[in-house]
């Protein structure tokens, strides 16, 4: 599959079936996450990989009531806890070298990213779920200090692929040479 057309193909998937994945999809995932660029190449995401039903309700149970990705935290056979090692991306040295402070947010985002295209290439759907108290799922995985879960990531086999948004023109958002309002 070409990128730019799983980039226009994926959509985020909030029904799935139950069905199981295989070890080769889920290694294939994984390994679109290992070689995601990071600032300076620090790889700060590390990954726990829920497959766990018991964990995996305990996981949905810290989403907010309404929010739309909840039947997919049970449905998927697979929950990606996406994390970040704090002050490692964005520093040099042991201090920041941004004005935009930790890095770890952007790097774990992309790495996400990555694995979001990843399973829609071998068929599978994904959504990504940021709307959840990251404290409970830390206490719920044992992650410790230092570390920050930044989202959650259910993938499986889709049982409903949703019609894609309409997107704005790029004439909305692309400016040359100096921003214009």
């Amino acid at each position: 599959m070409d990128v730019l057309e799983a980039i226009r193909a994926r959509r985020a998937t909030r029904e799935m079936k139950p069905d199981p994945i295989s070890d080769e999809q889920l290694q294939a995932i994984l390994e679109a996450i290992q070689w995601t660029p990071s600032w300076a190449n620090t790889q700060c995401w590390e990954v726990v990989v829920v497959k766990d039903n018991k964990v995996k309700e305990q996981l949905a149970g810290t989403l907010p009531p309404g929010n739309p990705a909840f039947k997919a935290m049970t449905q998927a056979p697979v929950v990606l806890v996406m994390c970040g090692i704090k002050g490692r991306s964005g520093f040099y040295k042991g201090e920041v070298s941004t004005d935009k402070g930790d890095w770890f947010m952007f790097d774990v985002g992309a790495a996400t990213l990555n694995a979001c295209l990843a399973a829609h290439a071998q068929g599978l759907g994904s959504v990504i779920v940021g709307l959840f108290d990251a404290s409970k799922a830390e206490e719920i995985l044992g992650v410790p200090e230092g570390v920050a879960v930044v989202a959650l990531l259910p993938i499986g086999i889709p049982d409903r692929v949703p019609e894609g948004p309409k997107r704005k023109e790029l004439s909305d958002f692309v400016y040359e040479n100096h921003y214009k309002s």
